[in-house]
């Protein structure tokens, strides 16, 4: 197994509801700083501008490594912070490791997939 955590539909539906408003402050967040030029993977302003050299970094950073941590510690996996597109490890009845699918403004979690075929690869949920 890759994943220690999975989650029933019903737990992954229930978890979803309440990790909601920090998906949604994951989005705001990451594209603030998009907008301001901050670089969340290097943790510097692109172009050298901005408080690069003072060692700051905008606010909204720290909000938003907060969000991370209270998502992730639940052991849902964040594939897309811009689009708020998770991941619920799931064991399905014959087993096998899967993930149900969620993408922000979807309303529920309406689709799963395979390890190995991400997003590409979504069916139904009714095909779980």
């Amino acid at each position: 197994m890759e994943h220690a955590v999975h989650f029933t539909l019903t737990e992954a539906r229930q978890a979803l509801r309440n990790l909601m408003p920090y998906i949604s402050n994951m989005i705001i967040l990451k594209k603030v700083l998009d907008e301001t030029g901050y670089d969340i993977y290097n943790h510097h302003y692109f172009g050298g501008v901005g408080t690069n050299g003072t060692g700051a970094h905008p606010p909204e950073l720290d909000e938003l490594i907060k969000c991370l941590k209270i998502i992730t510690d639940s052991g849902v996996i964040i594939k897309g912070m811009d689009n708020g597109l998770i991941d619920f490890p799931h064991l399905r009845s014959n087993g096998a490791e899967v993930y149900l699918c969620y993408l922000y403004g979807e309303g529920d979690i309406l689709y799963w997939h395979t390890l190995a075929d991400g997003f590409q690869g979504r069916k139904s949920i009714n095909e779980l």
